[in-house]
């Protein structure tokens, strides 16, 4: 388990849900993780419930916007990567081809962010972070662990993600399908890229979160009403990993194994 305090620019950082059911969503990762929900006020009688284990930040839940539910769009879990300015770093993207669906904006005193959908439709959020430094505990069972793209092209993203924030990439041999491992600008593991689509996916960002025993948890999201999409399995002799959907629709991965600190 991983105690954060910083992160440096280009470092995934933070996770939040978005879901039409926000009170059915708390219940049900409180009672998968064992998280605690902290209310804070958004404006117009809504809240931000930020999630926490053992009293640190974790990731949060959201209501999700009514212009989304009508539009169609799932429930899902968003990749925050902390940035030194949110502004440049948009710009940045357009240069390389990237759509800003929402331009830098201030949240109240916690930060600055922005919404990036990559030249391969993969959406995810940069943060400047303020009095808000993301998640405070990373890196073990019921905490952010890792985050995984999907595209079809990994030569493009390692292209336009390296450009946009300095990353490099390694290949994981121990994959059937092609998959690569990210570094960030100091050289450190910071989640991954791969070619494999499940059947009508678009490309996204996958979020992990840690457990002590992936086949448990996975059989508790079932008990929970959830549904288990793929999994458990192996991944070489490293880890076991499932990816599952909560019962509003938002889809994660657990991730048993070997923790980075």
């Amino acid at each position: 388990m991983g105690t954060r305090t910083k992160y440096t620019p280009g470092t995934f950082s933070w996770t939040d849900l978005t879901t039409p059911d926000q009170d059915a969503s708390k219940s049900f990762y409180t009672s998968l993780f064992g998280w605690e929900a902290d209310d804070q006020p958004m404006g117009d009688g809504a809240v931000y419930s930020m999630m926490k284990l053992d009293g640190e930040n974790v990731g949060a839940i959201s209501p999700q916007p009514q212009q989304q539910r009508d539009a169609g769009v799932p429930p899902v879990w968003n990749s925050y990567i902390t940035v030194e300015s949110a502004d440049e770093t948009l710009a940045r993207a357009r240069e390389l081809g990237g759509h800003v669906h929402a331009d830098a904006f201030d949240v109240f005193e916690a930060g600055r962010m922005g919404v990036v959908q990559d030249p391969q439709n993969a959406f995810f959020l940069v943060w400047e972070p303020r009095q808000h430094i993301g998640a405070s505990l990373v890196n073990g069972p019921g905490a952010l662990c890792w985050n995984e793209l999907h595209v079809p092209d990994l030569d493009a993203a390692e292209e336009f993600y390296g450009q946009l924030f300095g990353w490099t990439s390694e290949p994981f041999e121990a994959s059937p399908e092609p998959y690569r491992i990210i570094k960030n600008a100091e050289g450190h593991t910071n989640g991954a890229m791969s070619s494999a689509m499940a059947p009508g996916a678009p490309p996204h960002w996958l979020v992990y979160f840690g457990s002590e025993d992936a086949d448990a948890t996975t059989a508790r999201v079932g008990e929970l009403g959830g549904t288990t999409l793929a999994g458990p399995m192996d991944i070489g002799s490293v880890a076991r990993v499932s990816v599952v959907q909560d019962p509003q629709g938002a889809i994660f991965a657990l991730y048993s194994g070997q923790f980075e600190d």
